[in-house]
């Protein structure tokens, strides 16, 4: 069980820690314990019934409305809600309550509405990656447990690798020859797996090597089959830093090489003229196609 405090909630659920002192005071919507010294401890069912209840409430129900609902009434409103369609926002908080709960159906009927009602490229920009930025921050701040990320991120994977087989690439000519891959020690491959989406889709040649690549292996690889570019992805700042050492070791023995890190924060300047960054995924086919 976790244990937040109000300013815990206010960071995950969005809504400020003076609002949730009057809801909890006005409509007992939350009732949390307190340590001996008077501090407000929530706990993880307050957690997923205030993130409930924003939701209904960002949908124009008011706070005394749902005050007056049951769990399973607002379970339904919630059901009814959801399966009218949302905005993308609305997705995303709907797939995090899914997600603590581990609400395998509910997780699964959420995103392919999302896909059919945005198509599956939006809904991947805009519910996709949005709701994994947030989970790392719930994960951060130990809202979210490790089983509750593995669970996600494998149903999420799942569905990219679907998309990733179904596509239908455009005939590119000339194809540009892509290596991609995690460094070692680099799991998170949800992104990386979405611009190999884009990629394929776009008509280049992809190989897809896979999560914490052992730099010898990648070596190997780039030796035998001479890509034209590099598509790596990086999460913490020693990952980032290794990878640069890697990418000049990569300039010294294969100078016609580039390479394309996705990095949330970007260097202003990285210092090697063969390195380019990519913030944002739907600049990674615009920049894989750049000659020069």
């Amino acid at each position: 069980m976790g244990t937040y405090s109000i300013k815990d909630l206010e960071k995950l659920s969005r809504v400020k820690a003076h609002t949730i002192r009057i809801w909890e005071k006005r409509y007992g919507l939350l009732r949390p314990d307190r340590t001996t010294t008077n501090i407000r401890e929530y706990s993880d069912d307050d957690l997923r019934r205030l993130l409930n209840v924003a939701l209904l409430n960002d949908h124009g129900l008011k706070i005394s409305r749902i005050a007056e609902l049951s769990e399973d009434e607002m379970k339904d409103r919630i059901l009814a809600m959801e399966n009218t369609g949302g905005a993308a926002p609305d997705i995303v908080e709907s797939l995090i309550a899914a997600t603590l709960s581990f609400d395998g159906a509910r997780f699964e009927r959420l995103l392919a509405g999302g896909v059919l009602r945005l198509g599956f490229e939006r809904c991947m920009f805009d519910v996709m990656l949005p709701f994994m930025q947030r989970v790392g921050v719930l994960w951060q701040v130990g809202a979210m447990k490790p089983g509750q990320e593995h669970f996600v991120t494998n149903l999420l994977r799942q569905k990219v690798i679907a998309a990733i087989d179904g596509c239908e690439p455009v005939q590119n000519s000339p194809a540009v020859s892509v290596v991609m891959f995690l460094p070692e020690g680099e799991l998170h491959e949800i992104g990386i797996l979405l611009g190999h989406y884009l990629l394929k889709r776009a008509g280049h040649e992809v190989l897809y090597l896979g999560q914490t690549l052992p730099k010898a292996d990648l070596f190997a690889v780039i030796a035998s089959r001479l890509p034209d570019v590099l598509v790596t992805s990086v999460s913490t700042r020693s990952g980032l830093e290794e990878l640069l050492t890697m990418a000049s070791e990569l300039h010294t023995t294969a100078p016609g090489i580039r390479l394309l890190i996705h990095a949330l924060a970007v260097p202003l300047n990285a210092g090697i003229q063969s390195v380019r960054f990519v913030s944002d995924l739907r600049e990674l086919v615009e920049v894989v196609e750049l000659r020069s």
